[in-house]
């Protein structure tokens, strides 16, 4: 059984799932797919090619699916797709992708996106992400898994933090960050791991110690950060260095924040 508050607009071509709430002066646009459990709290608008994945929460006054904020954007075709059971609060936007950029945004599972923070155009957001109030994540950039991004940050266009990363509050990131790096200023410098995340996950010693030798030698090995992380990869057992590696060594339009 859907609750649809007389107030609400539902557009005709909605897609509505079961048991979907959709709250006061709301307003669903003709494009959008809503998953089951689904609940819009009040004065939310969910408009474009927008779907929204099973049991996720939208608090009042969020924009989601709205055109990019991106000046070569000309009204081509593009989409937002946003997984399950993600918690959006207060004032977020998300904004459909371009054809520049290969035309979807996505954020994934069981995300936490708190008041006032923006998910712009093509950006490719992982599952059980955290971005804190009045954070700005740009156009292009991919954010790992189990990312925890400070509030009043900003990520710069194109930029990749790896998988299970921290941004402390108030930096500008500019550069790559490592997966279970942590950064922090107001430039943001790589300034170690994320530990206090690593063990909350249960990751074990041997893999902690590891990622703490890893760091070490990419800050102060033999030759350059590249070369130091090809030989890591040569040398290393563990499984979560090789991702810190893989990540390092993949494809990227941006150098990296290297150890301070």
């Amino acid at each position: 059984m859907m609750g649809i508050h007389p107030s609400a607009i539902i557009e005709d071509g909605a897609t509505l799932g079961a048991d979907v709430t959709v709250g006061p002066f709301c307003v669903v646009g003709s494009q959008v797919t809503l998953g089951d459990r689904v609940e819009l709290k009040s004065h939310v608008v969910v408009t474009g090619n927008t779907s929204l994945g099973e049991e996720t929460v939208v608090y009042p006054f969020c924009v989601l699916g709205e055109v990019p904020q991106d000046v070569k954007f000309k009204g081509e075709a593009a989409r937002l797709e946003i997984g399950a059971r993600n918690r959006i609060r207060e004032h977020v936007t998300m904004n459909t992708g371009t054809e520049g950029g290969g035309g979807v945004t996505r954020v994934g599972d069981d995300g936490f996106f708190l008041a006032g923070c923006h998910v712009a155009h093509d950006a490719q957001v992982g599952n059980g992400v955290i971005i804190v109030n009045q954070s700005a994540v740009a156009g292009h950039c991919i954010i790992e898994d189990d990312v925890i991004i400070g509030g009043l940050c900003g990520i710069h266009q194109f930029v990749r933090i790896g998988r299970g990363a921290i941004i402390g509050a108030l930096s500008m990131v500019t550069n790559d960050v490592v997966p279970y790096g942590l950064v922090q200023g107001p430039r943001g410098e790589l300034d170690g791991l994320n530990l206090v995340g690593l063990k909350r996950r249960g990751v074990a010693r041997a893999d902690i110690t590891a990622l703490r030798v890893a760091f070490q030698t990419l800050k102060d090995g033999e030759g350059s950060f590249m070369e130091r992380a090809r030989r890591l990869g040569e040398e290393t057992d563990s499984a979560y260095v090789s991702q810190m590696v893989d990540f390092i060594l993949g494809d990227s339009d941006r150098q990296f924040l290297t150890p301070r």
